[in-house]
């Protein structure tokens, strides 16, 4: 990749500085251009171009998301209408999609402008609702939820598959996932975990009450829609984990699989694979990070203390 336009995402509220800093010296040293939007400029300095959303997206031919998972699927989504490569680096918690951590970005960008990567295409959800004479598009690239306001009752919705009625929901919640994101809501709710490998998609109840209680896979050619039926008095309509709507009663929520509509760097697909699975394993453990650390022999904690501090 030589001389490309980077562009760069960051965390709305974490210190990023450590990567910034990085990034100011691959700027400075002419491999590239960097750039980031404008409502990042006053967190970045003046050593990076601000440019606005739409020239952002037009222009960078890579974008590297400083943050965790909610950061990167933020930066998949304002490329998706010219699907661009990103890269994570971690400032998260668990990040299932992000790659590196801080220390390892210099390293990263020299392995990227050597051509030392490979691209790992994601699929996204793309959803219309209707509702009252108005149209909303939406794009999640994990999941898309209706789930329910407390104190205003449950989720009750019919659902058709390719026109056809297939049968309908009483519960807390409705999750729609693709493969990446059915290690998220979809996974905590009950749901399979499907292999990135595989184009479909997995609706979920959560805490089901009546209707469909398990899981349905659909194939990615299959169209289909959840009818807001009677009993819905509000409800939250959530994309990869952000409110982004409302609906209630008479709405529609129309969804499709829409492949390939990201590109994530990947500089070791097989060590990113262990260690995402790695991480599903501990998520099922009933013990915090802090309590698994007490797991560990007290010499060895002290021997990796010595060795982080060296």
């Amino acid at each position: 990749m030589e001389q490309p336009v980077v562009g760069l995402v960051v965390h709305p509220s974490k210190n990023v500085q450590e990567s910034v800093e990085v990034l100011d010296r691959w700027n400075a040293s002419g491999a590239g251009r960097l750039v980031a939007r404008r409502i990042d400029a006053a967190r970045l300095g003046s050593a990076i171009d601000a440019v606005d959303d739409d020239e952002f997206t037009d222009s960078v031919d890579l974008v590297v998301a400083l943050g965790g998972d909610g950061t990167m699927l933020g930066a998949m989504r304002l490329v998706a209408r010219r699907p661009v490569p990103v890269l994570g680096v971690n400032y998260g918690n668990v990040g299932f999609l992000v790659e590196i951590e801080p220390p390892e970005l210099e390293s990263a960008l020299e392995r990227l402008s050597a051509g030392e990567y490979q691209l790992e295409p994601h699929h996204a959800l793309e959803a219309r609702l209707s509702w009252g004479g108005s149209r909303t598009d939406y794009l999640a690239f994990n999941d898309i939820t209706i789930v329910r306001r407390p104190g205003a009752g449950q989720v009750s919705a019919d659902l058709s598959v390719g026109g056809f009625g297939y049968g309908y929901y009483r519960a807390d919640a409705i999750v729609a996932s693709t493969p990446a994101g059915s290690t998220a809501y979809n996974y905590a709710a009950g749901g399979p975990v499907l292999s990135p490998a595989l184009s479909g998609s997995v609706v979920t109840p959560v805490a089901p009450m009546a209707g469909i209680d398990r899981s349905v896979v659909l194939a990615a050619r299959e169209r289909y829609r959840f009818d807001i039926a009677e009993g819905t008095r509000s409800a939250a309509l959530e994309v990869d984990g952000l409110v982004v709507g409302e609906v209630a009663t008479g709405a529609q929520l129309e969804v499709r699989l829409r492949k390939d509509a990201g590109s994530v760097v990947r500089l070791d697909a097989e060590r990113h694979g262990r260690t995402g699975r790695l991480k599903l394993g501990l998520l099922d453990l009933p013990l915090r990070p802090d309590q698994l650390i007490e797991l560990i022999p007290h010499d060895l904690r002290q021997k990796l203390h010595r060795e982080t501090e060296d």
